[in-house]
């Protein structure tokens, strides 16, 4: 049963496990909570949207994900030292995003793909080496959890394959900082960039997006396959707990889901918007519906999923 004691207990387990990353997931909050003010009391707006938006949104991701991997850190019992360094800087690096994000707004521009001052290159500089180290720490999780031996063998496969396709997910935003081909010919013309990338496919950054997200609804949007392969270390564990204990369930959700993010990938690469999706992407998604419910349905009938997790279930891992 899931019991107040239990909540505090698992916070202060998070805590123990991994104090920068639980005292990174509390101050993303508290960041959250004023840029989620600054959207209603700052009228500016950068690129269509509220200034305010883009670091709400980060900082609320922020807080999820050091939380999720302040919970994961109970998992693992290898390499003590070298994850316990590896949590310091991924809690070190999200800071340090959200904080030029949070400058680069208050200055009222933007601050991904930003070139158009020395500032401001220096500043997205910055951020695309510290999104590789935490890119690269974040591997180095995963390896650990390949390491970690779990009692609960299962159990173990859903953490190893939400971390996994999360590390897909987030590689996948390297395709943003490339020079779009129009960007390419103004600086090969003019000598000099102002714009360095971009989660747009087949239009500048900009324009008619979704509410509370942005994602275009008329050209294709590298943040929305980007979003749902991040959030893969929740929803994998989360799926796993609700369907058991049984191995082939736990690999049949993640080989699903990491098909669903890939097709919302190539609709993006296509200049397509996730609100036009033509014939190629409704007859790719109603192959991946139809399969994903066919492998479930054998799986039903050879081994039907046990029991609910319970949410006290002590974390089973050793060496």
């Amino acid at each position: 049963m899931f019991t107040r004691d239990r909540a505090l207990f698992g916070w202060r387990a998070a805590w123990a496990n991994s104090a920068p990353l639980a005292a990174t997931s509390v101050l993303m909050l508290a960041a959250f909570v004023a840029s989620a003010a600054g959207i209603f009391l700052d009228p500016r707006e950068i690129t269509g949207f509220p200034a305010w938006l883009k670091p709400a949104k980060f900082a609320i991701s922020t807080a999820i994900y050091s939380a999720t991997l302040a919970w994961m850190f109970q998992y693992i019992s290898v390499w003590r030292r070298f994850v316990r360094a590896m949590g310091w800087v991924i809690a070190s690096v999200l800071i340090l995003e959200v904080a030029i994000i949070d400058v680069q707004a208050w200055r009222g521009t933007t601050s991904h793909f930003n070139a158009a001052t020395t500032e401001d290159l220096v500043l997205f500089g910055i951020m695309g080496t510290a999104i590789g180290v935490l890119w690269l720490a974040s591997v180095g999780i995963l390896a650990a959890l390949f390491r970690q031996r779990f009692d609960d063998v299962t159990w173990g496969w859903a953490v190893r394959l939400g971390m996994l396709v999360t590390v897909l997910g987030s590689a996948a935003g390297g395709m943003m900082i490339r020079m779009t081909p129009e960007q390419a010919e103004a600086a090969r013309v003019n000598h000099t960039a102002t714009i360095v990338g971009a989660h747009t496919v087949g239009a500048p950054d900009g324009g008619p997006g979704l509410p509370g997200v942005g994602w275009s609804t008329l050209h294709g949007d590298l943040r929305v396959p980007h979003f749902f392969g991040l959030h893969g270390v929740q929803v994998i564990p989360f799926l796993a707990w609700v369907f058991g204990r049984r191995r082939e369930w736990v690999f049949a959700i993640a080989a699903s889901y990491l098909t669903f993010t890939g097709i919302l990938f190539w609709q993006a690469m296509r200049g397509q918007s996730i609100t036009e999706p033509d014939g190629a992407t409704l007859t790719a998604l109603g192959v991946w519906l139809a399969a994903t419910a066919a492998m479930l349905a054998s799986l039903w009938t050879k081994a039907p999923p046990a029991h609910w997790r319970r949410f006290d279930s002590p974390p089973l891992s050793r060496r």
